[in-house]
């Protein structure tokens, strides 16, 4: 058995990744670490645990010692001396945080605050996009775990920018997420009073993943002048992103052969659904799954091409592709772990 370590394992995805990894055949949870628990039960956190598991909170030298797999669950800033740590042992890293997702480290500086802390590192990371970068990840040791809004639009808008289908500039996204997208911490925004039967728009045209949204896609576009506007928004629900994302064909099209594209696009991806035509993305049908699903849509008045992408933002959002990674990485079959689906109702 793999022995797999989580550094931050009392936030969101920490807790995640382990309800997901104590049904992984392969793999077995060595340890957990956090600064605000340390020494107590992870049932005494989330109680949902009680009696299932005794993990107890250590500190992350003794989680990468005991382990042969880390996750860093931690926010952005915060990774890199954990993977040098992690690389130093011969063992793998998978970042669920920012740390790695940027390239350009003057970019990074401009949306994160900070330069990068051991530019060594930088360059032998690969972004965990199993469905863009399967073969290099089977190849690292150092996984940057994609965003959450990032991993949605990247998905609707992959099988269109690789072959020069879409105007490379003026898409928008609209993209729309539960609350514990904002994390475990408390603030202002999440307090149930301000967000409860309310639709609010935040951190317009200066969300971070807006950077890692155009780098990946520059990254499969064959002019590289992917330009987008995306404006996140906060749902009052518990977890899944909705992206409606608006884009103009570079000639007029037929959307049956759109559709066709998409579905041999991810013909053999396990966890990406292209939904019939006719048929609307729903955040109902992929919460609580790993799957992302995507339904087209055209205004031929218009000549706007309309994706809509659904996925749980905390599972293929988060802890589920860092485990779809795991996966990879170590030649498991690519859905142990992750074979949930979304409850009927």
């Amino acid at each position: 058995m793999v022995k797999v370590g989580i550094i931050g394992g009392t936030g969101y995805v920490g807790a995640e990744l382990i309800r997901l990894l104590m049904n992984h055949k392969e793999v077995t949870i060595s340890g957990i670490s956090s600064v605000s628990f340390s020494g107590q039960d992870i049932s005494s956190i989330y109680p949902s645990f009680y009696n299932i598991t005794s993990l107890i909170c250590t500190d992350e030298d003794e989680v990468i010692e005991k382990s042969d797999v880390i996750f860093a669950a931690l926010p952005h800033g915060l990774s890199e001396h954990i993977a040098k740590k992690v690389l130093d042992k011969n063992k793998i890293c998978i970042d669920m945080g920012a740390d790695f997702r940027l390239s350009d480290e003057s970019v990074y500086k401009k949306w994160y605050g900070k330069s990068f802390d051991l530019s060594e590192l930088h360059g032998s990371e690969v972004y965990g996009l199993p469905e863009l970068n399967r073969t290099r990840i089977k190849e690292t040791k150092l996984v940057a775990n994609p965003g959450c809004y990032a991993t949605s639009i990247e998905l609707a808008l992959l099988p269109l920018i690789s072959k020069g289908l879409i105007e490379e500039k003026g898409i928008i996204a609209d993209s729309k997420s539960g609350v514990s997208g904002a994390g475990r911490a408390l603030s202002q925004g999440s307090h149930f009073t301000d967000c409860n039967e309310s639709l609010s728009a935040y951190k317009i045209a200066n969300h971070r993943h807006t950077p890692e949204i155009e780098e990946v896609l520059n990254s499969a576009s064959l002019d590289k002048k992917v330009k987008l506007i995306f404006t996140p928004h906060l749902l009052p629900i518990n977890r899944g992103i909705l992206s409606t994302i608006y884009t103009t064909p570079k000639e007029q099209i037929n959307l049956v052969d759109i559709h066709k594209e998409f579905t041999e696009f991810y013909s053999k991806e396990p966890f990406v659904n292209v939904l019939p035509l006719g048929e609307v993305a729903k955040i109902n049908n992929v919460r609580l799954s790993n799957y992302c699903q995507i339904s087209l849509h055209y205004d031929e008045d218009s000549n706007k091409l309309i994706l809509i992408s659904c996925i749980d933002n905390m599972i293929k959002g988060a802890a589920g592709q860092g485990i779809q990674n795991m996966n990879i990485l170590l030649g498991f079959d690519e859905s142990e772990g992750l074979n949930t689906i979304a409850p009927a109702f």
